[in-house]
């Protein structure tokens, strides 16, 4: 593209020493009018040989009515105008619009390659090689020719080439064109790593999980690749406009050079300044500024939205999620971290450290959840505790014998059977009773933690104009009122199927207002059914996630929910700008056509009209690229 750019620029180049050239010698020397028209044709021809060539091909195959087609009727129509009778020759005009379109073309072209290169740093995703162990060799290899199952080593400053898990090594990875999150993320061994990523430090041997053609960066690349084609409603009008204002506005140009003319008693005098009006109808006609500008829009804001981790499957979604009027969540995942933790600690014969050391003493060899959170909240098991009978009781907890003390951590179930009175807490969340010796030593609080971030995103959301949020979970009443009103979610609804999750969704679809979109955010594994039935899905938190890529139409890669209300924010914005190229497009073309109509501008002054709106509608589409990087 940069290649066949710069040979652009030194055409644009070589046109305009050409025509100055040519303009110099006509001036100075006395020419029959066609030996001027052969003068100007060879700064015409190195101008606009490829514009002439289009329209004839695009004429051969039932596409007439395109901008190259207008631009060489309007040229060509220059070039023989001088040959009526009492007709000035308009041949530097002539070349001027030519060589004014091919810059006009160089920036919009300028413009796209700008906008491709953002997506491109952003997506270079793809892994060139990927180092293999085969034996006791390690050889180079291409990604696609690795199997799952194999073993890669990845060393300091390469890319992940392909999804694993750590086998060794603790390294520190650069997710962010994954993300747009510039901290990086530490790995050590039985953590997975996706492809795409690059290894800051240590070396890691990583155990293949997927082919190459299904990892997170071949996705992610299809994604992008795939995304302009889902037209937005303004890019759809934007081509029928084009399909049917070209012919309308060739009709009205003929009509221009022949009617007024044909009544105004005197034919052969006036066709000549009648078909110069028409000529400039055409040249300032041109719909070329909204075809290119609008879709350069959409285009530029996906790479903008790209640059923050947010990825848009097309343009259509884009319009959509500026329109979102109310955004549900899924809970778990979403809001909250989805991961039990403790989140706190109630004693009663004993201090907090005690408690929490006998509950994680005995749940030791549990792998249940509520088990794990308590071992990471005391994660110091070598403090040469004896710990002995240790035996599970189905429905209630676990009791073994610490330290020669008889320890039953549980729920209220065992309390009872022990004979322990245990009391209730304030607190929502799961509670974890401690007895000493049949004795209620307190109890610990564990729950699904907020999102430090998640009261910021839905503040930040109701700010943006959201009339309604909503919680839908699968969580207990108690649990979800806690987290509703910490977050000052306006709507909550608790203990759903996944089929309710669809039904309550179907009811906020039938109340919401014609022009308003529903936004479902969830973490796209169990919420499928509902990611498709909204108006926009976006998928929380999906990196590695398979079924969030598939089934979601933006796919948000990390955990952050503010990344929400920086996608909504992203998509009012790129609208706002398609719209202000659509009204400054249409508005000045009005201006100009009705004043070429009238005779009361020259073409010099409707080449740099229809230029001049062309280039100022691709810088401004241009903006959309400077969405702020989200930190």
């Amino acid at each position: 593209m940069e290649k066949e750019n710069k040979k652009k620029l030194y055409r644009i180049i070589a046109t305009a020493v050409l025509l100055v050239a040519v303009y110099i010698i006509d001036r100075n020397t006395v020419l029959p009018l066609w030996g001027s028209l052969l003068l100007y044709l060879v700064p015409y021809l190195t101008a606009g040989y490829d514009i002439l060539l289009e329209a004839g091909e695009s004429i051969l195959h039932g596409e007439v009515f395109n901008e190259d087609f207008l631009m060489s009727i309007a040229t060509i129509g220059a070039l023989c105008i001088g040959f009526l009778p009492d007709a000035e020759p308009e041949f530097p005009e002539a070349v001027f619009v030519m060589l004014f379109f091919q810059v006009g073309e160089l920036f919009q072209e300028l413009a796209e390659g700008k906008s491709r290169r953002s997506i491109t740093q952003l997506m270079d995703l793809r892994p060139d090689s990927a180092n293999v162990e085969r034996g006791s060799e390690v050889i180079t290899a291409k990604p696609e020719d690795v199997s799952v199952g194999e073993i890669i080593v990845i060393k300091p400053g390469e890319k992940v080439p392909m999804d694993g898990i750590v086998l060794e090594g603790t390294s520190s990875l650069n997710t962010v064109v994954l993300t747009g999150e510039s901290a990086p993320r530490t790995i050590r061994a039985g953590d997975s790593v996706l492809s795409g990523c690059v290894n800051l430090s240590g070396v890691l041997r990583v155990k293949v999980t997927k082919p190459f053609g299904e990892s997170t960066a071949a996705k992610i690349l299809n994604l992008v690749e795939n995304a302009s084609e889902n037209k937005s409603r303004s890019e759809t009008f934007i081509a029928k406009f084009a399909r049917y204002y070209t012919p309308i506005v060739v009709g009205a140009a003929v009509i221009l050079a022949f009617l007024p003319p044909l009544f105004s008693g005197n034919f052969s005098g006036n066709i000549a300044s009648w078909m110069y009006r028409a000529l400039m109808f055409l040249v300032v006609s041109c719909p070329c500024a909204l075809v290119i500008s609008v879709p350069l829009t959409f285009f530029g804001g996906i790479g903008g939205a790209s640059k923050n981790g947010i990825l848009v499957k097309g343009s259509n979604y884009m319009e959509a999620l500026s329109r979102a009027g109310i955004v549900v969540f899924d809970k778990t995942g979403t809001l909250t971290k989805g991961v039990f933790a403790v989140t706190a600690v109630h004693p009663d014969t004993c201090d907090e450290t005690k408690l929490l050391h006998l509950a994680a003493h005995v749940e030791r060899y549990s792998t249940h959840p509520i088990a794990v959170s308590l071992r990471q909240a005391y994660p110091n098991e070598a403090d040469d505790c004896s710990v002995t009978d240790v035996e599970e009781i189905s429905g209630q907890g676990v009791r073994a014998v610490v330290n020669g003390k008889v320890v039953c951590v549980g729920n209220s179930k065992m309390m009872g059977s022990i004979g322990a009175k245990w009391r209730p807490c304030h607190h929502a969340g799961t509670l974890i009773h401690v007895a000493i010796d049949n004795e209620y030593a307190g109890h610990i609080v564990i729950s699904d933690a907020v999102k430090e971030d998640a009261k910021e995103a839905v503040h930040t959301l109701k700010a943006a104009g959201i009339a309604k949020t909503v919680m839908l979970t699968g969580d207990h009443s108690e649990v979800a009122k806690r987290v509703a009103e910490e977050l000052e979610i306006d709507e909550y609804h608790a203990e759903l199927l996944p089929a309710d999750k669809v039904s309550r969704v179907e009811s906020l679809l039938a109340e919401k207002q014609a022009k308003q979109s529903l936004v479902f955010v969830g973490d796209g594994i169990n919420d499928a059914p509902v990611l498709a039935r909204a108006d926009v899905g976006i998928a929380m938190g999906a990196m590695g996630s398979d079924a969030a890529i598939e089934a979601a139409d933006v796919v948000l890669m990390d955990d952050k929910p503010s990344k929400i209300a920086l996608a909504v924010g992203i998509a009012k914005r790129t609208i706002q700008i398609a719209r202000e190229n659509i009204v400054f497009a249409l508005a000045v073309k009005l201006l100009i056509l009705i004043l070429a109509g009238f005779g009361a501008v020259s073409m010099w002054f409707a080449v740099f009209a229809d230029v001049g709106v062309m280039i100022l509608a691709v810088l401004n589409a241009t903006r959309t690229l400077k969405a702020p990087v989200h930190s």
